[in-house]
């Protein structure tokens, strides 16, 4: 009976032609997680369960062959729309139009205060990246240092909508990771972005991610944050990268900063309420309780 349910599972996925089209990107990734847990991730189980059969081992090759067609379409897809980064003819507008059209702009509002995790945005703008191995941490985070998590993509373009950047703009993305932040705020805005780093492992990686895709104003520093040079920014994002006192030092930094000039700040996770706390900051929207929701600061007088 369970394999008869599988078989039927599977059938459906194969009969399903708009899966192998493109354009239907949203359906493909959900039909790719259904076929992973429901269908070999049950098949795999079988095979420990019960002894190897002439009518399990075919149906898991069978799944893993329409896995990877599915994949397939997604790859050539991909590796079209960085070709068309690279020569520039895939930015800004035209950029966020294809965003809408394969996989909308997930999550919003009240919708994505609730939902912290990721989406089929964040399984879209991964794959403009290109496909370099994951780097390895090299050294040590000191204890008020948040290990690496990836800004939802959905904040990303939040971010770029809210803050109405322009090519006269430098963000600064404090604590870059692997650089999703700098390399699409860049590509859909246009503004410079810089990207401060203390793991050398994600600056390499970050570095190597913008040269492949030919971004010359995406950059990423291997700095600490307390001792980074800020002197070009106008525009500032943190999603929680520090916090207690190296949160508070970098926080100086910045002030000292906005003493010869206006900045802006952009803050996503728990920093926000420690950040809405400074004097020399104001809020222009209210701060809530809801520390999951894209938050901007302007710089006093």
């Amino acid at each position: 009976m369970v394999i008869r349910e599988i078989q039927a599972d599977l059938e459906a996925i194969e009969r399903n032609a708009a899966l192998y089209e493109e354009i239907n990107f949203d359906s493909r990734v959900e039909a790719l997680d259904f076929l992973d847990f429901h269908v070999l991730d049950r098949l795999e189980g079988l095979l420990q369960a019960l002894n190897p059969s002439t009518e399990l081992l075919p149906l898991q090759r069978r799944a893993e062959d329409v896995k990877r067609q599915l994949e397939a379409v997604d790859a050539a897809l991909f590796q079209r729309l960085r070709a068309d980064i690279r020569a520039g003819r895939c930015r800004g507008a035209s950029l966020l139009a294809l965003i809408n059209t394969y996989v909308g702009r997930g999550a919003s509002g009240e919708q994505a205060q609730q939902e912290i995790g990721y989406d089929n945005l964040d399984v879209f703008t991964n794959g403009l990246f290109p496909n370099l191995a994951f780097p390895l941490e090299t050294q040590e985070r000191e204890p008020e240092m948040v290990f690496y998590q990836k800004t939802p993509a959905r904040i990303i373009l939040e971010l770029v909508e809210q803050a109405q950047l322009t090519s006269a703009d430098v963000l600064y993305d404090l604590g870059s990771g692997l650089g999703h932040v700098p390399t699409l705020v860049n590509l859909l805005s246009g503004a410079t972005t810089k990207g401060v780093e203390v793991e050398p492992a994600y600056c390499v990686y970050a570095n190597a991610c913008a040269t492949d895709l030919n971004l010359s104003r995406v950059m990423f520093i291997q700095a600490d944050a307390r001792t980074a040079n800020y002197s070009d920014g106008t525009v500032f994002f943190l999603y929680t990268p520090f916090q207690g006192r190296i949160l508070q030092e970098v926080l100086a930094r910045l002030q000292a900063e906005a003493r010869s000039r206006s900045i802006r700040l952009f803050t996503y996770g728990p920093c926000t309420l420690h950040i809405a706390q400074q004097h020399w900051l104001k809020c222009v929207d209210s701060v809530d309780h809801t520390i999951y929701k894209l938050a901007e600061f302007s710089s006093l007088p």
